[in-house]
C-alpha cells in the first residue's frame, strides 16, 4: 500500500509543478497534498508541524498568486481589463500551438485588454508590459515553491529508503 501512495504522491507532486504554470491549478497546493499524501504512508512518521508550516507558505503563495499580478497592472497603470487579458492569454497560450505561447498569451492578453478598455497604444503597452512581469514573478516564485516541495518529497523518501523499499 504505501509503494501505490508514493506512487500517487509522486503524480502529484508532478502535478503541482505544471499548476506553477497554469492558472486553473494552484501549483504550491497542489505539491502539498503531495506531501500530505507521502505522510499518510505507514512507513513515514507524521509530522504535523512539517505539514503545518508548508501547508501555511503554500497557502501564502496561493493568494500572493492573486496579488502579484495586480500589482504589476497597477504599477505600470493598467486595469482590470488587462488582468483578465492576461489570463485568457495565458489559456490561449496554452493551448493554442504557439511556440513561446505560455510568454506571449498573456502579454498579448493584457495589450488587448487595455485596448479594449479604450487605453491608447502606449498606456496599454506599458500596463500589458506590468501585467506580463507580474505574470512571470507570480510564476516563477509558484514554480520555486512546487520544486521545493518536489525536493523535500524526494529528500523524504531518501530518508525512508530502507523501511520503504525492502526487497
Amino acid at each position: 500500500m504505501d509503494i501505490i501512495l508514493i506512487i500517487i504522491a509522486a503524480f502529484i507532486m508532478l502535478l503541482g509543478i505544471v499548476g506553477s504554470f497554469l492558472p486553473v491549478l494552484p501549483g504550491p497546493l497542489t505539491s502539498w497534498i503531495g506531501l500530505l499524501v507521502l505522510h499518510f504512508t505507514d512507513a513515514i512518521p507524521m509530522d504535523k508541524s512539517f505539514l503545518i508550516i508548508t501547508f501555511a507558505i503554500a497557502m501564502f503563495i496561493w493568494i500572493l498568486d492573486y496579488i502579484i499580478p495586480a500589482i504589476g497592472t497597477k504599477r505600470f497603470g493598467g486595469s482590470k481589463y488587462g488582468m483578465i487579458g492576461t489570463t485568457i492569454g495565458l489559456i490561449v497560450g496554452l493551448i493554442a500551438p504557439i511556440p513561446g505561447g505560455i510568454i506571449i498569451g498573456p502579454f498579448i492578453g493584457a495589450l488587448i485588454g487595455e485596448l479594449i478598455n479604450k487605453n491608447d497604444t502606449k498606456t496599454a503597452t506599458k500596463a500589458a508590459f506590468g501585467s506580463f512581469i507580474g505574470f512571470l514573478t507570480s510564476t516563477f516564485i509558484k514554480f520555486v515553491v512546487a520544486i521545493i516541495y518536489l525536493g523535500l518529497f524526494i529528500g523524504t523518501l531518501w530518508d525512508y529508503r530502507n523501511i520503504l523499499f525492502q526487497f
